[in-house]
């Protein structure tokens, strides 16, 4: 089977893009692309105040996604055959949407299509889709503190929000 140079699994929060991601990498020796949301200060303050946090969150989602594929890209040609993430860059306009309020959206979008014109496109874009309940499930078998409260109609909200991003693009 050929894969494209640059490979996207993406979906909703606990769908398993990382563990498929880190699958298929060892199988067809491609460099990974992971979401680095464990080093972002402003990600458990979000989930504890989201009005104060969600526009510095976002743009500091943007600008990691950015710095990390724009590098990442450049050097996978030496070792691998390909790159595969578990993330597709316009996800930051997904959750962008649904945390911010709309003056901080249109200036956050604005930002987010003067950054995406530099980001390559990905050959291939897996979504896995989850019901919410196995989402729940894998929230909670991870066990990342912050998580833990994430509601059901956030997950139904995120989900809807991908199925919409998907069908118009």
């Amino acid at each position: 089977m050929n894969f494209p140079d640059f490979l996207v699994i993406e979906g909703n929060i606990g769908a398993g893009k990382t563990s498929l991601v880190t699958k298929l990498s060892e199988d067809f020796n491609y460099k990974t692309i992971f979401e680095r949301f464990c080093d972002n200060p402003f990600l458990p303050k979000f989930y504890e105040n989201p009005e104060r946090y969600a526009f510095p969150l976002e743009l500091s989602f943007l600008a990691d996604r950015y710095h990390q594929i724009s590098s990442d890209i450049s050097s996978y040609p030496l070792f691998y055959k390909g790159i595969i993430s578990d993330y597709f860059f316009p996800k930051t306009l997904i959750f962008a949407r649904k945390t911010l309020n709309d003056d901080e959206f249109e200036l956050f979008r604005q930002l987010f299509y003067i950054v995406f014109k530099k980001i390559p496109r990905p050959g291939l874009i897996i979504y896995l889709s989850n019901p919410i309940e196995k989402l729940l499930k894998n929230i909670s078998k991870r066990g990342r503190n912050y998580e833990q409260n994430i509601s059901p109609e956030y997950l139904q909200e995120i989900q809807i929000s991908y199925t919409d991003f998907f069908r118009q693009n």
